[in-house]
């Protein structure tokens, strides 16, 4: 783990010096461009790097006088922004696991099993929280009207805010970084297809909602998205510190289902109804528009077949934790009287059966 001291170092490029010293190399990297900006042979690509590019001043026309303002669109320079946000959010990522995480963890003391879970729900509990946090106040922001039509209206909407632009950068720029942490975390052989599936979604469904000009449509169902996960991954956190605060669960579950009936609604109405029925057809890589039949029906059937996995893994969740605690009533009915002394046999298997059901509870979870 990066920026931690050991007093015994292993040897140098080794897989456990990567791993231990990746914050470090990557504050390097990340200072290398930051110097760039000193020279003026190299600024003008170290500021490729660090601002966000494409920008555009238009002249909007008022009473008074005419008044310039600014917006961006994407372009292929995007992706070295991309790369050096990428470089930041392994930064932060350590050190929100150094001098919160690790702390938290020996005040614990967690199984194996639970503290790379901790590890991964506060992570992403953090990156939830000030995402949701941030699409909140771009969504109530002036350009943003409260008439859902504005999802469809003036498609392509090729000009973005410079919110919007940065906020889209940012989100990839955090995904990708989770690929690399898979390695730099030591994540379990069992958890890496896992979190692999739910990574590489963000990155297609993210990715795809920038290129396509599908800005809007994104900023709506991530934010109500970011927030059920925050919830589930708070309530996890709060229950590997007391396993009685099962609450949490409870509403997650409700806002889980309404969310996924949210998202396939603004979908079948955005792609369903809204673009196919706006004058600008046509597909054009110029000028950004993929308003076609092809791209909507692909679109519309990525986002239902995603609904539909995440609810098939809901459901799945839900019926596994149903019969836990089935099988809880029924150890409780079968418990033996107070009257009759239970024997070393029965106590034997009696904590046999409550070990297995928590290891069974904590592999849900």
């Amino acid at each position: 783990m990066g920026f931690r001291k050991k007093s015994k170092s292993p040897p140098v490029l080794s897989h456990e010096f990567v791993i231990q010293n990746h914050a470090d190399m990557v504050s390097c990297v990340a200072m290398i461009v930051l110097l760039g900006l000193m020279f003026e042979v190299t600024a003008k690509y170290a500021i490729m790097f660090i601002t966000v590019q494409y920008n555009v001043t238009q002249t909007l026309d008022t009473e008074d006088k005419p008044e310039p303002f600014s917006y961006y669109k994407y372009g292929p320079k995007d992706m070295a922004t991309v790369f050096f946000y990428l470089l930041i959010a392994i930064i932060l990522h350590a050190l929100i696991q150094e001098y919160i995480l690790d702390k938290i963890n020996r005040r614990l003391h967690l199984s194996k099993t639970k503290h790379s879970k901790f590890n991964e729900s506060g992570q992403l509990a953090t990156f939830y929280s000030f995402s949701f946090i941030w699409g909140c106040s771009i969504l109530t922001s002036e350009e943003f009207e409260t008439n859902p039509t504005f999802l469809w209206e003036g498609y392509p909407h090729i000009h973005m805010a410079f919110q919007v632009k940065f906020f889209y950068i940012c989100q990839i720029a955090y995904w990708f970084h989770a690929l690399p942490e898979l390695y730099f975390q030591k994540v379990r052989k069992e958890d890496i297809p896992r979190q692999l599936y739910y990574i590489c979604l963000y990155i297609f469904h993210i990715t795809g909602a920038y290129v396509l000009n599908l800005h809007r449509l994104g900023l709506v169902l991530l934010v109500p998205h970011y927030l059920v996960e925050l919830l589930f991954h708070a309530s996890r956190l709060f229950y590997f510190s007391d396993e009685n605060k099962q609450k949490g669960f409870t509403l997650w579950a409700l806002l889980f289902v309404i969310t996924r009936l949210l998202t396939l609604t603004v979908s079948v109405l955005t792609f369903g109804f809204g673009l196919s029925r706006t004058d600008n057809q046509g597909f054009s890589l110029a000028e950004g528009n993929f308003n076609v039949l092809t791209v909507r029906m692909t679109c519309l059937s990525a986002i239902c077949l995603t609904q539909a996995w995440m609810m098939w893994k809901f459901i799945n969740f839900q019926l596994k934790k149903w019969r836990e605690q089935s099988q809880i009533q029924a150890n409780k009915k079968k418990a033996v009287s107070p009257k009759s002394r239970p024997s070393k046999k029965d106590s034997r298997e009696k904590r046999t059966l409550t070990t297995h059901r928590q290891t069974r509870q904590n592999r849900l979870l």
